[in-house]
């Protein structure tokens, strides 16, 4: 149920599809559909924490492989990638919770953690500045999602990250002498 319903979301459709065709397309009668899922906002939820699970994986398999500026590189570039891909369940999201942030506001501090978690490997290991916060980063993010309407959005975006990423770089001295 929750692959057919990533599908669906991730192509935008799930507005135009009454719930008991949802079930219909993902195999299972509409018992087992409404058991498990009693709302469409229940099934929303359930694909929207499993995007931040894999996320939050993604972050620490980088972690464990790379070197600490480099997995948090990889991970905010891959982030567009994610944007990119899902905006339909980003959409779905927004209008299905307009007025529940609750849902949203423990993915945002769960990914907002795992931010921290690869800002504060990179400031440990030396590569980064020590005088930004993740909350930061974040707040680059959350602006590209923002800006996901505007054209040549996906070149603006991986730009954003590169500005992100240089502005985290340690100042290289510049004595003169």
């Amino acid at each position: 149920m929750l692959a057919t319903a990533r599908e669906i979301f991730d192509a935008g459709g799930f507005f135009d599809l009454r719930f008991d065709d949802f079930a219909r397309l993902a195999g299972v009668g509409t018992g087992k559909l409404y058991r498990h899922f009693p709302t469409r906002e229940a099934l929303a939820e359930a694909v929207y924490h499993g995007k931040v699970a894999a996320l939050r994986d993604r972050a620490r398999r980088l972690q464990a492989t790379l070197p600490a500026s480099e997995a948090l590189a990889t991970f905010l570039r891959g982030m567009v990638d994610h944007i990119d891909a899902h905006e339909g369940l980003a959409r779905t999201l927004a209008t299905l919770w307009a007025d529940r942030s609750g849902a949203l506001a423990e993915g945002s501090r769960a990914l907002e953690q795992v931010v921290t978690d690869l800002v504060a490997a990179a400031v440990r290991a030396g590569a980064i500045r020590d005088d930004v916060d993740a909350g930061a980063v974040m707040m680059a993010l959350h602006g590209i999602g923002a800006a996901r309407n505007r054209p040549g959005w996906r070149a603006e975006a991986d730009d954003v990250i590169t500005l992100v990423l240089d502005g985290l770089r340690r100042p290289h001295s510049t004595d003169s002498n």
